[in-house]
């Protein structure tokens, strides 16, 4: 349940179009459900503005389907990362709207529509193999209602190519830059750009790459200015943010 969930509820009940014992029975389950295996935090969006997101890695599939079948009675959009075919398969069965991206590995069931912003997140990729972190940031952007423009493949190793999308780029009210190897695409955007950037490092990159470590530092070293960065692969963690401050 949202704000606006909470506020209809009681002004039903306030107008006699709604029972009291009805009313209870839809909030008994805040501020969370105890699953025994887990615990729903069905509070988080009247809290954060968005209710809460599955991350499935090291889940059963059991467990991630039966998440899932709780939080379809709270009739919220639902996310949720790093899912596998499995999953995606079990909650197909109880749930038939289910999507799922294979390559961004979430599963997203929308329960409601929400409305578009007017402004957009530009999602921008260094190279084709970022794409993974690329797609999980842009289904999660999505779902919480933003509008996303992605550019791919403009990585520093052929930096001509960025500057036929900068227009659309310097367009966009928050920059998230995925990029591996040695992260570099954060720092010419940043250098580029009036807006936010958020920068993803990926874990794209040979041995001294370090599993995505090499592009975290230089991001986090970045001279240009208006640069933040979230952690390794996390187009999720980067998604969430950018959808905040492209709603302020």
């Amino acid at each position: 349940m949202n704000k606006a969930d909470i506020r209809r509820l009681l002004q039903e009940v306030k107008n006699n179009e709604m029972e009291v014992e009805a009313a209870f029975q839809i909030i008994s389950d805040l501020p969370y459900k105890d699953l025994g295996f887990a615990k729903i935090d069905n509070h988080r969006e009247i809290r954060v503005g968005y209710p809460e997101v599955i991350y499935c890695e090291g889940k059963t599939v059991e467990q991630v389907k039966n998440i899932i079948e709780f939080m379809l009675t709270k009739e919220n959009n639902i996310l949720a990362t790093r899912a596998n075919e499995k999953m995606y398969e079990a909650v197909k069965a109880v749930c038939t709207e289910a999507k799922y991206n294979s390559l961004g590995r979430t599963i997203t069931i929308r329960m409601r529509e929400e409305v578009l912003t007017d402004s957009y997140i530009a999602i921008v990729a260094a190279g084709t193999s970022d794409m993974s972190v690329v797609e999980e940031a842009a289904e999660t952007a999505i779902l919480l209602g933003n509008r996303v423009e992605k550019i791919m493949d403009v990585g520093v190793a052929g930096i001509h190519r960025l500057f036929s999308k900068i227009d659309i780029i310097r367009g966009a009210k928050v920059v998230i830059v995925v990029a591996g190897m040695e992260g570099a695409l954060a720092s010419v955007i940043g250098g580029l750009v009036d807006k936010p950037v958020i920068a993803v490092p990926t874990s794209v990159g040979y041995g001294a790459n370090f599993g995505g470590l090499a592009a975290l530092l230089s991001m986090l070293n970045s001279c240009a200015s208006g640069v933040t960065v979230v952690n390794i692969d996390n187009g999720f963690g980067a998604a969430y943010s950018a959808s905040i401050i492209n709603k302020l």
